[in-house]
């Protein structure tokens, strides 16, 4: 029982990483080649990189505490404190400013789907940044394993 919060741990970065890998770079593709609508296809995508944010936001924040109890404040010098930091910041980023943008591009756009409005090029250029985003938090992902079974 004493190393149910080392467990914890271990399970937050499988849950989180695991899953930015599992929906970002194979249900969401999946989603993509199967679905006929592209529309839905991105209404379903976006409404699982919702879920999986706040999954990691949970995740980051309960292996931030961990990291703390059991280092102290020298753990905001580790490795793996400062990965699970920006990659935590990745996540918000996403999902409270480029989302937003995202989601008023697609508001203005209506009736049409945003990629046949004047604002496609717009949503483009913020799609791309929201997938630079989640690809660097992704590689992190991989030091975060990496690292994690260090600890």
């Amino acid at each position: 029982m004493h190393n149910l919060p080392r467990h914890l741990a271990a399970l937050s970065v499988a849950l989180w990483v695991g899953g930015m890998w599992m929906l970002g770079y194979v249900v969401v593709p999946t989603l993509f080649k199967l679905l006929p609508d592209r529309q839905l296809a991105g209404i379903v995508a976006g409404h699982l990189f919702t879920l999986l944010a706040y999954i990691g936001i949970a995740c980051a924040l309960y292996l931030l505490v961990y990291q703390v109890q059991q280092f102290g404040r020298t753990a905001i010098r580790r490795r793996l404190f400062r990965i699970t930091a920006v990659m935590l910041s990745l996540v918000l980023v996403g999902q409270f400013v480029l989302q937003p943008i995202l989601a008023d591009l697609k508001q203005q756009a209506l009736p049409l789907d945003v990629m046949q409005s004047a604002f496609a090029s717009q949503f483009r250029t913020w799609h791309g940044i929201s997938g630079i985003l989640f690809l660097i938090q992704s590689l992190l992902g991989i030091a975060l394993v990496i690292d994690s079974r260090k600890q």
